[in-house]
């Protein structure tokens, strides 16, 4: 090769490259197209090559296709056996029968869609990868959760029970062709990203609020152990340390690795930011695939209806069927009808024309004369009666269909019903329902083996109507009196029979199949097949439909045929009887499918005895498939030198509607076979006829299927829209016009209409005629000769980006990828599914049981090559269940529709499934684009006024008019608040602790405790003015008064939650983390929690000898200190407040007596709290809000407060209530765990609640602390369950707090109900606010965070720009208050956060104001309802955490919107979580179900999150319940959950790397 076409070759890579790249601008087109060309121009011609390799591995990393193990070169050989194997064996010569013996040895195989051609193409497609290691990472799966039994345990499903699309299989070497120019060992590309994967920032655990500051000691939430005994926690808390400056994790865990590697085949090059302002209106939610300009068109003229042959009119045709029978019955009673064999092949039993007659004739005076009365009889002509036999019985049948006949009522066979749980069964009670069927015959044997109740009776199947079942052996009959006859009238359109038919989506619906039409159809057929009376035809396919029934019962009756039935089971047995009974009886005519050449050719073993030379007529039921020439041209290869001719073979096209479409007569001795078709697959999928003369792998290959029935009308047509005439090529839906088809579906005019009564239209939509065609649901075409090409059905047809393809297309070249040791052929299905506006392909087989995980993944991953290469079409999901797990039609193929619902339900347990979503999903909305930097936010905030938008703020009631400002200075110090009360009135009671034993505290007690502790302080602990000491108790009065004797003592109190005994090594190295952290100079607990810090278990722990100085506050003598300490200026730290954010970080804030003295009096007035109040409180005392009504508030406003530690509802739940009903208390505050643990615990005793007593009518509002956005879905559930015990739905409402200001919302008693708004989710990702009415597509319902605290003003900023946003905008929720927090407590004590997070200013609007940023998103809207003051109330509305939102597409994501998509995406999802890796979404979902269902949650979970979110999930994790963090407030912890994912300590039960 020249150097000059290495050059060429480079600019034509390149350029291919950088075709995929996405949006980019013409500097950057040129740039990167430069630099893959650099290494090129001047090199030589060997480091020309070396990077033509390297261009090959970066086109691979584009096209994102997956790298597999080369194939073995003798894989390329066909591969039917050993022989094969060998690369210097000679090719077998055709003339050798015992070369051909070992050319065909392997009979295991099920090569229904084999094709040499088709696997040539394959394979060669896959050999043009070459050798290396799998860049895609394999699926992690727990080993205990899919325990394959062993080989010899399992019965593998029957191979050859094949789908009733059989056909052949032809391309193992398109693959190797079309994959090649791509692949190249990815080391290299591997090790570049590994280098340049960059973190997103909404994946970093910061309070900077992408800042990029410096950040405060990054801890996970050591807090939470809400949920006891994870040992990630202890894990977790062991790398703490390391965490303090790098929040990453080791790139080399096993997790981390696998991530990268689907990082690299994801790779494409970053979107440059667009210019243009999101503008709500007119964005498009999908991106319009612009025409490809190479997509052919059809050039053709327009087509024209193909007429048949003139039916010709013989003068002893009789006029009726039935009157063909009664002919032969008297005239030739003798000759036989019917050989029926056994299980072994042999002859059970012959029929003759006189015993099918008569016996008929009795069925049918039975049916109308000894069934009811005479007076009411059961049945009358024109009833629907059902045939129940099973197809190893066709005599029975054979009686039973002319007996109906000859009563003039109506057969509708179905096949014979199992169990309950039949595939399809209620389809097939829908067919009995719409027919009005209320009697069933069959056969005492069959009736024997019907399943039945305990009282023997036989059992309702689901969805059937009630049926009355008559049993027609001849020993039952009732034999006619001479003078009755039954009624033969001529042939009329009334209808004759009706045959089942199963739609695409599983609707079975009766085609109703008239008298005269019957008698027609058996006409053209004795024409078109030249049947002449006497001939034999053994007929292996199913008698009671189709081809079987009429051929094999119809026409053969009319032309006194015998007919050798072989049932399916003997096939099975012995897949050579049939040709064995074409050899005996000397058969003319043989009806067959693909399946059975096969089985034929597979069993034969060159017997000598066997002879096909009477043959006259192989008649090939499903030659429509166009994977069935193969199949004949190998049986034809096999049989030839048996006698069998060519011309005989005769594949014929046909459907229950139009009956027979066309078939190829018999042929002359010696004339030339018809020629081929050989077709672009890229032409048909656009539906348009073109030659494949190019590339031979993505070819195919089909056969004609003779021509046009006789005396019927063809026309092909658009299969979309109206029924336009196709042009000549152009691929359609073939129409038939003919008196031998059907005439409706019965019972359903409204579905017959579009069907059966078609009328084509030209190209100006002119109808061409006015004559109905029937629908027969092929596609094909009209070639040379008038001979027709069928190509596929209709119902096998997936729409794919405006492409259409043939499932049995994409069978054959599935199962021509080898070695297929995975799956079974015959057992794989495939089937579209509507995600995110267009089909998806999935695929499902059935995966043996001795195949191994790297085999399946690697057999899957060559799969989707193969599809991608031949077919240009991505793969959606392809899953491998395990062996006899499918649902399985009557005769033993793959039910579709049935396996399709499984796969929707979440049914299908899969043992293996490998998602494609980035490969296929090409239709994603347009990444947001960004605000240009040119638009600075004063610009913004004029935009805004100009729009007529006002700025987003809003405030609480003003303190100074409506406060005593002598009270105020009088409670300046909660200390001095305390020493008051317990001076005016000692004997108030402050505190009830409802636990085990219920305990109380006066002012006095409280204040004489407190000194106490105070004293102890001074005395044992040496304790200076403003040390730090740790209080650890268990939620109770002990805590409180510790708090008070720290103040008393002037030390600065921090609280933790103690350890839990039974866990101590997953939550003892959390409060040592914080001990540390606080530098804490003593610790106030409990003798009992004195004792665990220093016992055995925690030396395992932690470092016991290092605990700073431990007293025990539970027997202190009692002594008062010498003086209690007064801070000299409210601006003093009053107390330490230490909390875990939801992404990990635990921070502690200062809090000053002024914000502590602040916060309590906005509390008193929004709440009216005074002296005489009572309230409940049932949260955790630790932090926040919890802390500040546990501890604080009732000191400062004298009011009662009756405490409930949320650990005793696990013993007693309904404590709270009971209490809230007990007392008579109007004001709650609880935490979103305790709600959700009555929700769920107490939902369903809300009677046995009532009969106690419980009234919850008192209560005036249940206010739920937290800081998230409020949860609606949990707070309507509380509120609807407990509507019966009295509760006001407008009791329930939120407050909202941050780090920054522990409590900005807190819905009080005189402010409005709490407002809900539903918002454009579309919107919301941008940033945008729009509200739209409920119910509507993509809205998000979202409740008002409580109403703002007096005191208390918030602004809604930009968090980019820090400018003032309208209130039509997202934004970053500042606060400025009083009480908000003085700033961080750190240990290094970085100023700049300090400044940033709690003394920040606008860039524009109101600079000289100071505000603290929260960290969360949110909007204020202005509602028509009134305040206090009369003026219009302004609602501030919490979104989500600015940390933890996803900035994924340039878009905004909150993870609880992506979350509650999951949970509602499966029935046995519990909790779920999601966080990013990079660029990658990964979604966490509980499993609460068995293990069995876990990978059904992989697809479920992509679509679901595909659909309302428009995002491809990376990576499903699928975990025990009780796996995810969930901190005390409720709060699910889920950069900790990263954290243990990446380092491998979740012991998932699967994890899907989606592709």
């Amino acid at each position: 090769m020249t150097v000059k076409s290495l050059e060429s070759r480079a600019f034509y890579y390149a350029d291919f490259v950088l075709s995929f790249s996405g949006d980019i601008t013409q500097k950057g087109y040129e740039k990167k197209r430069a630099k893959l060309l650099a290494p090129f121009i001047p090199q030589t011609q060997s480091k020309t090559l070396s990077h033509l390799c390297l261009i090959s591995s970066v086109f691979l990393t584009i096209m994102k296709m997956p790298v597999v193990s080369n194939v073995d070169p003798g894989l390329q050989n066909d591969q039917r056996g050993p022989a094969s194997n060998s690369a210097q064996a000679p090719p077998p010569a055709p003339s050798s029968s015992r070369q051909r013996r070992a050319h065909r040895s392997g009979g295991a195989r099920d090569d229904r869609y084999r094709s040499d051609i088709h696997t040539e193409a394959v394979q060669a497609a896959l050999a043009k990868h070459k050798e290396q290691k799998m860049a895609l990472p394999m699926p992690t799966k727990r080993r205990s959760a899919f325990v394959h039994s062993s080989v010899e345990n399992c019965t593998p499903p029957d191979t050859s029970s094949a789908s009733e699309d059989e056909g052949s299989l032809r391309r193992r070497a398109a693959l190797r062709a079309a994959l090649a120019q791509t692949l190249q060992s990815p080391d290299s590309w591997i090790s570049r990203s590994l280098q340049g994967s960059s973190t997103s920032s909404s994946a970093s655990s910061t309070l900077s609020h992408g800042e990029g500051k410096p950040q405060p000691t990054a801890l996970a939430d050591v807090l939470a152990h809400t949920r006891i005994g994870e040992p990630h926690l202890s894990v977790y808390v062991r790398h703490l340390v390391s965490l303090y400056a790098l929040p990453g994790v080791p790139v080399s865990s096993r997790v981390s690795t696998k991530i990268q590697q689907l990082l690299n085949t994801l790779k494409r090059p970053k979107r440059p930011p667009l210019s243009e302002f999101f503008v709500d209106d007119t964005d498009e939610i999908v991106e319009v695939p612009q025409p490809d300009p190479n997509t052919p068109k059809p050039e053709g003229r327009q087509s024209t209806p193909v007429k048949g042959e003139p039916l010709g009119v013989v003068s002893n045709w009789p006029p009726a069927l039935q009157a063909a029978l009664a002919r032969w019955g008297a005239t030739q009673a003798k000759s036989p009808a019917l050989t029926a064999l056994d299980i072994t092949g042999k002859p059970l039993y012959t029929l003759t024309y006189g015993k099918l007659w008569s016996r008929s004739v009795k069925l049918a005076f039975t049916l109308l004369n000894r069934l009811g009365t005479k007076t009411e009889p059961v049945l009358k002509p024109g009833d629907r009666v059902a045939l129940v036999y099973p197809n190893s019985d066709p005599g029975m049948f054979y009686v039973a269909f002319y007996g109906c006949l000859l009563a003039e009522v109506i057969p509708v066979p179905i096949e014979v019903p199992l169990s309950r749980k039949d595939a399809g069964i209620q389809q097939i009670g829908f067919l009995l329902g719409s027919c009005g069927v209320s009697l069933a015959l069959t056969s005492e044997a069959c009736l024997k083996g019907l399943p039945k109740t305990p009282n023997g009776e036989i059992i309702q199947f689901k969805g059937w109507p009630r049926l009355k079942w008559v049993v027609t052996d001849t020993k039952y009959l009732t034999k006619p009196s001479k003078d009755w006859q039954p009624h033969i009238p001529t042939a009329n359109t009334d209808p004759a029979y009706i045959e089942y038919k199963a739609s695409k989506e599983g609707t079975v619906m009766g085609v109703a199949v008239s008298k005269v039409a019957m008698l027609t159809h058996c006409q053209a057929l004795t024409q078109a097949c030249n049947y002449i009376e006497g001939e034999t035809l053994v007929n292996v396919v199913d008698f009671k439909k189709d081809i079987g029934l009429w051929h094999g019962v119809l026409t053969c009756v009319m032309n006194r045929i015998h007919t050798i039935s072989v049932p399916y089971s003997v096939m099975k047995a012995c897949p050579l009887s049939w040709v064995q009974r074409v050899n005996i009886h000397k058969a003319r005519v043989a009806l067959v499918k693909c399946r059975d050449l096969h089985w034929a050719m597979m069993a034969f073993r060159e017997q000598r005895d066997i002879s096909l030379a009477t043959l006259r007529m192989l008649l090939v039921a499903d030659g429509a498939n166009p994977w069935s020439v193969s199949s004949c041209d190998a049986f034809l290869n096999v049989f030839q030198s048996h006698g069998l001719k060519p011309e005989v073979i005769c594949p014929c096209a046909a459907s229950p509607e139009a009956m027979t479409v066309a078939i190829r007569r018999p042929g002359v001795p010696g004339a030339p076979l018809p020629a081929r078709a050989i077709l672009s697959m890229w032409g048909l999928s656009h539906g348009v006829i073109r030659v494949n003369t190019e590339d031979k792998n993505s070819a195919l290959t089909v056969q004609d299927v003779g021509h046009v029935m006789p005396g019927a009308l063809m026309c092909i047509v658009k299969p979309d829209g109206p029924p336009q005439l196709c042009k000549t090529d152009e691929i359609g839906e073939i129409l038939v016009n003919s008196r031998a088809g059907g005439t409706m579906y019965y019972g359903l005019p409204g579905v017959t209409k579009n069907t059966f009564e078609v009328i084509p239209v030209n190209s100006s939509g002119a109808p061409i005629g006015d004559i109905p065609f029937v629908r027969s649901g092929l596609l094909g075409f009209v070639g040379p000769g008038s001979l027709v090409f069928v190509v596929g059905k209709m119902e096998g047809l997936l729409n794919v980006s405006s492409r259409r393809h043939n499932a049995d297309d994409l069978v054959a070249t599935a199962l021509a990828v080898e070695p297929v040791k995975t799956v079974y052929r015959g057992r794989i299905v495939v089937f579209s599914v509507t995600v995110f506006y267009d089909e998806r392909i999935v695929v499902v087989a059935e995966q043996r049981p001795d195949a191994n995980e790297e085999d399946s993944f690697q057999w899957m991953s060559r799969v989707l090559q193969a599809i991608d290469s031949i077919h240009q079409v991505g793969l959606y999901c392809l899953a491998l269940v395990p062996a006899n797990t499918l649902s399985k039609t009557p005769l033993g193929g793959i039910h579709v529709s049935e396996t399709k619902q499984h796969f929707l339900e979440g049914n299908l347990h899969p043992c293996n499934i490998l998602m494609c979503p980035h490969t296929c999903v090409t239709n994603l909305p347009k990444p947001r684009q960004k605000q240009p930097v040119g638009v600075g936010p004063a610009s913004v905030m004029v935009g805004n006024l100009v729009a007529g938008k006002r700025i987003a703020q809003a405030a609480g009631r003003e303190l100074a008019l409506i406060d005593d400002q002598d009270l105020v200075k009088k409670h300046q110090f909660l200390t001095e608040a305390l020493q008051w009360r317990a001076q005016t009135d000692p004997d108030h009671t402050l505190f009830v602790l409802l636990n085990a034993k219920v305990g109380t505290a006066t002012c006095v007690q409280l204040h004489r405790r407190a000194e106490k502790i105070s004293a102890a302080l001074t005395e044992k602990g040496s304790i200076n003015t403003g040390d730090n000491v740790v209080l650890l108790y268990p939620p109770g009065i002990d805590l409180i008064a510790s708090f008070y004797g720290c103040l008393y003592a002037g030390c600065i109190p921090v609280t933790v939650r103690p350890p839990h005994p039974q866990n101590l090594a997953a939550t003892l190295p959390t409060v040592r983390m914080i001990i540390d952290v606080s530098k804490a100079a003593c610790i106030l607990t409990t003798q009992t929690l004195m004792k665990m810090l220093r016992s055995k278990e925690a030396a395992a722990t932690v470092n016991v000898k290092t605990w700073p100085i431990i007293i025990d506050t539970d027997d202190l003598p009692r002594k008062r200190p010498m003086q209690i300490y007064k801070p000299p200026t409210a601006e003093m730290l009053a107390y330490l407040d230490f909390s875990v954010s939801t992404t990990g970080m635990l921070t502690g804030v200062k809090i000053s007596h002024a914000a502590v003295s602040a916060l309590c009096r906005s509390i008193k007035l929004q709440c009216e709290l005074y002296s005489s109040r009572q309230i409940v409180i049932c949260l955790d005392p630790y932090c926040g809000l919890g802390f500040v009504l546990w501890c604080l508030s009732s000191v400062y406003s004298g009011h009662q407060s009756i405490l409930i530690p949320p650990m005793e509802l696990e013993s007693s739940l309904p404590l709270w209530l009971s209490t809230l009903s007990q007392y008579r208390i109007r004001d709650t505050f609880c935490s979103y765990s305790v709600m959700e643990l009555c929700t769920k615990g107490l939902g369903t005793q809300t009677e046995a609640l009532k009969a106690r007593g419980v009234n919850l009518s008192c209560v005036r509002s249940c206010v739920v602390v937290a800081e998230e956005r409020p949860r609606l879905a949990l707070t309507q559930s509380f509120s609807k369950l407990f509507k019966d015990l009295g509760l006001s739905s407008r009791a329930v409402s939120t407050a909202f707090g941050s780090r920054v200001n522990l409590a900005l919302c807190l819905q009080g008693t005189t402010g409005p109900d709490p407002s809900t708004v539903y918002v454009d989710m579309k919107s919301l990702r941008h940033d945008r606010v729009r509200l739209v009415e409920r119910g509507a597509p993509q809205s998000l319902p979202l409740m008002e965070s409580g109403t703002i605290l007096p005191g208390v003003r918030v602004i809604i900023v930009n968090p980019e720009t820090r400018g003032p946003l309208g209130d039509s905008h997202l934004g970053e929720i500042w606060v400025s208050s009083p009480h908000n927090s003085s700033g961080y407590y750190t240990i290094y004590g970085e100023e700049s956060l300090q400044a940033d997070h709690f003394n920040t200013r606008l860039s524009f609007g109101e600079p000289q104001t100071l505000w603290a940023r929260t960290g969360y998103l949110g909007f204020v809207r202005r509602t028509e309802l009134l305040d206090a003051s009369g003026d219009r109330h302004d609602a501030l509305f919490v979104v989500g955490s600015l940390d933890e939102a996803l900035e994924l597409r340039g878009l905004r994501y909150h993870p609880i919107d992506i979350e509650t998509s999951v949970s509602r995406a499966h029935r046995s999802i519990g909790e779920s979580a999601v966080f990013t890796w990079t660029n990658l979404l990964v979604v966490v979902s509980e499993l609460c179900g068995s293990e069995q269902e876990a990978l059904d949650l992989v697809p479920l979970v992509t679509s679901v999150v595909l659909e309302e979110h428009h995002l491809v999930v990376g990576v499903v994790v699928v975990v025990d319940p009780g796996v995810i963090p969930i901190n005390s407030r409720g709060e699910k912890q889920r950069m900790h959950l990263r954290d243990s994912f990446l380092a491998d300590q979740l012991d998932p039960i699967y994890v899907a790397y989606n592709m």
